[in-house]
């Protein structure tokens, strides 16, 4: 079993995994603009060719995953802005 069912103590002490979450939350705004990015290279008109539509530049997963990072800026707003997370 893990640690939290059997009430063992973890060795990784309680502010590493607090600063490791922190750090993790960063990662998910920058990714999701990588992938955009990616996928605005990729060439993800040829989906939009093979469906026989024109469609909105501003459907396809090259803007949801900017409208993903956009959501997940929070954690770099609240960094640039100093303000510590309470």
């Amino acid at each position: 079993m893990s640690d939290i069912h059997t009430g063992a103590r973890s060795t990784i002490p309680e502010g590493t995994m607090h600063s490791i979450a922190d750090w993790l939350c960063l990662a998910a705004a920058p990714t999701f603009a990588l992938m955009a990015l990616l996928s605005c290279l990729q060439g993800a008109d040829a989906a939009m060719l093979c469906m026989g539509t024109s469609a909105s530049p501003l459907t396809g997963m090259a803007a949801m995953y900017l409208l993903m990072s956009a959501f997940h800026l929070a954690p770099w707003l609240r960094v640039i802005s100093g303000r510590q997370v309470r």
